[in-house]
């Protein structure tokens, strides 16, 4: 697997969960919130709809992603294939013709990276709940005007990092990025522990500009 394979497949994903998954169940139930699953990822309510590894799970029909398009997806599913409408301005920019192109190896690291950012932020903060955004296809919380969590990637670091994001910026080494501060996964031995020091820095260190 090299970058750009990376790059395709997350963009791919990004593009089902937000045409596929968050925008049917929108105009069904009226939120866009996407949850971890075993091997990838799902909506939260109707319908139910999944990603595991590089098929998309409806009901009794397992479907292939790599190589179909978003449109022909949404008709396997009946559920037609469109972002949630009139809610947000960014996206993945993908459109129902585009055809999904699905590297083995680098779903499999996304959706380890998508198991291990749940389990982490779920150690972190028990009472909350993790939601997996469609509008940025990343995985957080909110504690106290803070958001904790994992992205996927994107375009200011193109790999799944965690991230720590003070609504008001702080300043320190710490906060090393423009919206506080993110780790690649691969440097983290402690996910959860990157969170927790976060947060503890957040309370501590002076807001920037004060």
């Amino acid at each position: 697997m090299n970058a750009n394979e990376l790059t395709s497949t997350r963009r791919s994903l990004h593009a089902v969960a937000e045409l596929i998954m968050a925008g049917p169940q929108h105009r069904r139930t009226g939120t866009i919130r996407l949850r971890v699953t075993p091997g990838g990822f799902g909506t939260t309510t109707e319908p139910d709809l999944r990603v595991e590894g590089r098929e998309l799970v409806a009901g009794d029909l397992r479907l292939p992603l790599d190589g179909v398009s978003l449109r022909d997806l949404g008709s396997a599913t009946g559920e037609g294939a469109g972002p949630p409408e009139n809610l947000y301005t960014d996206g993945s920019g993908a459109s129902a013709s585009d055809v999904l192109r699905v590297n083995p190896a680098a779903a499999d690291l996304l959706a380890s990276s998508l198991a291990l950012g749940d389990e982490a932020l779920r150690a972190f903060a028990p009472g909350a709940t993790p939601v997996l955004w469609p509008e940025h296809f990343d995985l957080g919380i909110t504690l106290d005007e803070v958001n904790y969590g994992v992205s996927l990637g994107d375009g200011y670091l193109p790999e799944p990092y965690a991230y720590t994001g003070p609504w008001k910026p702080r300043t320190g080494p710490f906060w090393n990025a423009p919206f506080g501060a993110a780790r690649p996964l691969r440097e983290l031995d402690d996910v959860a522990g990157f969170f927790a020091e976060g947060r503890r820095l957040a309370e501590a260190a002076p807001e920037a500009g004060a």
